[in-house]
C-alpha cells in the first residue's frame, strides 16, 4: 500500500486503519532504532525539501520563503532534533517506591506506544502543525494516519508525496480529502486523535470521538490578549506585536488578537505599532496581505465594516485578490466581532485601560485564551500577569515565542483546547504510562485472605 491515499470510500478507510493496526501488532515500531529512523527521516525531509515546501506554502498561503523557513521548517526541525537527542532517556522505565506493605516488590512506570493514532493538521501552518505532532507520535512508537487540511492543497499533496520516501510508508500514511474523509476516519476509533483547528470544529471532533471513546488532544484557538503596562519598552513591544500580527497575515492561532494598553502610553504604542505593521507588510503593495480563501476574507471584511472603532492604519481590502491591509483599530466596542470572535487575520484592535488591574480583570472575565502576552519591566506586575491570567501559555515581553521552546508543553485550556504536546509532553501524550508491579511468591501471609479475623484486621489496619 502506498502512503498517499485519496478519494477513499468507507471500505478503503477501514482498510487503511486496519493495515496500520496490523503493522503495529508486529511490534516493529516499538524499538528505539525504528523511532530514531523516523525522526532522522523527518529532519532529512526538511533539509532536502526546503525549496519544495516553500513553493507549496507560497501556493497555498502566499507566504515568502523566509516566513516558510522561520514558521514551518526551522520550528519543526528544532522539535525533531530536541526529541531525537532525548528519546533514549524518555523511553526508560521509571522506578516507583513501594509501600512497606508491598515488600518485597518492585514497581515501575513503563511508557508504551498507544497503537495507531490520527493527526488532523491545520491549514495555516500546514507543515509545522502536522509534522510537529508527528514527531511526538513516532517518537512514542506509534503507527500514524495523517489527515492534512484540504484548505492547503499544495502542501497536503507535497506531504503525501514526500513522506513515503523519508518515513516507514507502512507505518505512517497520509490520507487526503475533505471533511467527509475526516468524519469517516474518526468513525474507525483510533487510539488517540490530535486535532489542530478552530473551536467549533474541535467540538465536532470531540463529539465524533465519543462513540468509540477515542481520547483526543484539541489544539484550538481563541482571543489571545496583549497587556501593555506603562513601564514597558513601548518601541520593542510595538515591533514584537506587529511582527506576529503580520506573519502569515495574522492567520496564527497564537497571534495577538487584541491589545489592552495603559492610557499613559496608549498614543505612543498606537503610533509605533501602526508604523511597524505597515513596515513589516512593505513587501506587499500598499501593505495588503493575502487571506487564505474567500470565506475568511468575507468574515474579516465584515468585522471591519461592523467596527465602531477608529482606523489608525490600513482598513482597505481588495476582493479580486483576497487581500487586506495590515490594520489597526482603536477603541472598538467590546461587544462587536473584533472583540468577541477570534480574528485570524491582520486586524489589530486596541483598547486603552486605566491600569493593569483593569486589564487583568478584563481578560480573566472572558474565555480562557490559548496564549497571553504581557509587557512590563516590573517583576511584581509580571508575576501578577502570570498568576492571575488563566491561559494555555504565557509569554512576558514577547509574543508566541513559547512555541519555539521544545521543552515547554503547548496546549490550550477551556475553549482554547485540551491536552498538550511538544518535547517530552508530546512523547507522553502519545504514550501510555503503564504501571508495572512485580511481586515474589513469598511471603504469602494468610491474614490477607478471608475469612478476616479481628486480629488480622487489626494488623492490616496498622500496616496498610
Amino acid at each position: 500500500m502506498t502512503a498517499q491515499i485519496d478519494r477513499l470510500d468507507t471500505l478503503d478507510i477501514e482498510r487503511v486503519v486496519a493495515d496500520r493496526r496490523a503493522v503495529f501488532a508486529t511490534g516493529r515500531t516499538r524499538g528505539l532504532d525504528w523511532r530514531l529512523r523516523q525522526l532522522d527521516g523527518l529532519i532529512r525531509l526538511l533539509d532536502e525539501s526546503e525549496d519544495q515546501i516553500a513553493a507549496a506554502l507560497a501556493a497555498d498561503l502566499g507566504r515568502g520563503a523566509a516566513e516558510a523557513w522561520i514558521a514551518d521548517i526551522a520550528s519543526t526541525r528544532g522539535e525533531a532534533e530536541y526529541t531525537r537527542k532525548r528519546l533514549r532517556r524518555w523511553m526508560r522505565s521509571r522506578r516507583v517506591a513501594t509501600p512497606i506493605a508491598q515488600w518485597p516488590a518492585r514497581a515501575r512506570v513503563r511508557p508504551e506506544p498507544l497503537g495507531t493514532v490520527l493527526i488532523i493538521g491545520a491549514w495555516n501552518y500546514p507543515i509545522y502543525l502536522t509534522l510537529g505532532p508527528l514527531v511526538g507520535a513516532v517518537a512514542a512508537g506509534n503507527c500514524v494516519v495523517i489527515k492534512p487540511s484540504e484548505i492547503s492543497p499544495a502542501t497536503s499533496a507535497l506531504l503525501a508525496r514526500l513522506l513515503p520516501h523519508y518515513l516507514d510508508p507502512e507505518a505512517v500514511v497520509v490520507v487526503e480529502g475533505a471533511a467527509d474523509v475526516t468524519q469517516r476516519l474518526m468513525a474507525q476509533g483510533f487510539d488517540h486523535v490530535l486535532f489542530t483547528g478552530g473551536t467549533e470544529i474541535g467540538k465536532k471532533i470531540m463529539a465524533a470521538a465519543a462513540p468509540t471513546l477515542t481520547p483526543v488532544t484539541l489544539e484550538l484557538g481563541g482571543k489571545s490578549p496583549v497587556v501593555i503596562a506603562a513601564d514597558a519598552d513601548i518601541a520593542v513591544a510595538a515591533r514584537r506585536v506587529a511582527w506576529m500580527k503580520t506573519l502569515n497575515s495574522g492567520q496564527t492561532c497564537v497571534a495577538p488578537d487584541y491589545v489592552l494598553v495603559e492610557r499613559a502610553v496608549a498614543a505612543e504604542f498606537i503610533a509605533r505599532v501602526s508604523e511597524a505593521m505597515r513596515e513589516y507588510a512593505i513587501n506587499r503593495p500598499d501593505s495588503f496581505l493575502p487571506i487564505v480563501n474567500e470565506r475568511q476574507f468575507d468574515r474579516l471584511v465584515a468585522a471591519l465594516e461592523a467596527t465602531t472603532g477608529d482606523i489608525a492604519a490600513g482598513g482597505r481590502s481588495e476582493r479580486r485578490d483576497l487581500t487586506i491591509q495590515a490594520t489597526v483599530v482603536v477603541e472598538p466596542d467590546v461587544s462587536e466581532p473584533l472583540m468577541t470572535e477570534e480574528i485570524f487575520g491582520p486586524l489589530l484592535p486596541i483598547r486603552t485601560v486605566e491600569s493593569v488591574d483593569e486589564a487583568i480583570d478584563f481578560v480573566a472575565a472572558r474565555p480562557k485564551p490559548l496564549a497571553f502576552y504581557g509587557f512590563t519591566r516590573s517583576s511584581v506586575t509580571r508575576d501578577r500577569m502570570i498568576d492571575e491570567v488563566p491561559a494555555g501559555g504565557v509569554v512576558i515581553n514577547h509574543v508566541a515565542m513559547h512555541l519555539l521552546v521544545p521543552g515547554l508543553p503547548f496546549g490550550g485550556i477551556g475553549a482554547s483546547g485540551m491536552g498538550a504536546y511538544h518535547g517530552r509532553t508530546g512523547f507522553d501524550t502519545f504514550s501510555h504510562a503503564k504501571p508495572v508491579l512485580v511481586r515474589t511468591f513469598q511471603p504469602d501471609l494468610p491474614l490477607v485472605y478471608p475469612p478476616y479475623t479481628d486480629r488480622a484486621l487489626k494488623i492490616m489496619r496498622r500496616v496498610l
